[in-house]
């Protein structure tokens, strides 16, 4: 069982922003910038690409009001997205606030956030959602 897959659980607390019967949604706590959020499929699989055909298609429409909330939450350009899938065995998308191509560098340095800042910046996508 993957990280993703305890946290999907509820066995390893997260900052959710949503979720579906395919899908879920939570704040990266270690984030590249305010507002990184990764989407992962409820199903393990390790590459992007060996998920269903289901999967590939629903889960940038899933997405979706994410970003846009995201964008509506940050001051940002755009919300790019990001699939580089090394660090944990379990396909997932960064959605992450960006101004240049180099905000989704994910060599730099990552953010250590309280959970009283991780708790605010969920409330405001969250509420950007509606």
């Amino acid at each position: 069982m993957t990280i993703f897959s305890k946290i999907i659980a509820g066995e390893i607390p997260s900052y959710r922003i949503t979720e579906n019967e395919k899908f879920y949604a939570f704040l990266d706590i270690f984030p590249l910038v305010r507002g990184h959020v990764l989407v992962v499929p409820k199903i393990e699989a390790d590459k992007f690409f060996d998920m269903p055909d289901d999967y590939l298609s629903e889960m940038l429409l899933f997405a979706k009001p994410i970003a846009k909330a995201i964008e509506k939450s940050f001051h940002c350009d755009r919300c790019g997205i990001e699939v580089i899938g090394l660090e944990v065995p379990h396909a997932h998308m960064h959605l992450l606030p960006i101004n240049s191509s180099d905000d989704l560098n994910f060599t730099r340095k990552k953010l250590k956030l309280s959970p009283d800042e991780l708790k605010e910046i969920q409330e405001r996508i969250m509420s950007a959602m509606l």
